[in-house]
């Protein structure tokens, strides 16, 4: 479990593709904190690191053809600066919000505002997931744990700091460019007890 609360980026640095699956290599001047089989989020994607080379600072971890298919590790490329976040412990601060790691959908940047020293981003996504999105809300973008601004339809914006926008990749994101999106956990089963009553 993670809180959405970025701790830096990794560097994409190679990639390998086996069978269904890809095993992506990252560089990270924390990779030599790591251990074998630890859960680290990238992008908000919730991977098993699987092995670590402390000489290069690199380690590496493997993508299976679901997470592909539902998440932007699909497009990733050599040198693209993935968020990274290290879960959770017992008495660790809970600064952002539940965050399982496990990305609902894919969603689409469609404008970028710079605010004079903040900027706003907007979003589309798909529009079945409409009901889980809501203003002052929380929602997980490339593993980031932000505030809704605005909802409107299958849109919706955040405002980014100084801080976030320059540690984190969100200062690397285009108009056009795919997100990871993981709506709030709390809202997912409220929608989910809601639908089930309405089948009743």
């Amino acid at each position: 479990m993670f809180t959405g609360i970025v701790i830096g980026y990794s560097i994409v640095v190679q990639i390998e593709t086996q069978g269904t699956n890809k095993h992506f290599t990252l560089k990270s001047p924390i990779a030599s904190t790591l251990h074998i089989d630890q859960s680290v989020a990238h992008d908000g994607v919730c991977l098993t690191v699987v092995e670590i080379d402390t000489t290069s600072s690199t380690y590496k971890v493997t993508a299976v053809e679901e997470t592909l298919s539902r998440t932007t590790l699909q497009y990733w490329k050599l040198n693209d600066k993935v968020n990274i976040e290290l879960s959770i412990r017992p008495h660790s601060f809970m600064d952002g919000h539940i965050v399982q790691g496990h990305v609902d959908t894919v969603g689409k940047v469609i404008e970028i505002k710079e605010q004079n020293g903040s900027w706003t981003y907007i979003f589309e996504y798909d529009k079945k997931y409409m009901p889980l999105v809501v203003e002052k809300g929380s929602i997980a973008v490339n593993g980031i744990s932000l505030t809704v601004v605005n909802a409107v339809e299958n849109t919706f914006s955040v405002a980014i700091i100084p801080y976030t926008y320059h540690n984190t990749n969100v200062h690397a994101l285009k108009v056009g460019q795919c997100v990871n999106l993981e709506f709030d956990i709390i809202g997912k089963y409220v929608q989910r007890y809601l639908d089930i009553r309405k089948s009743l």
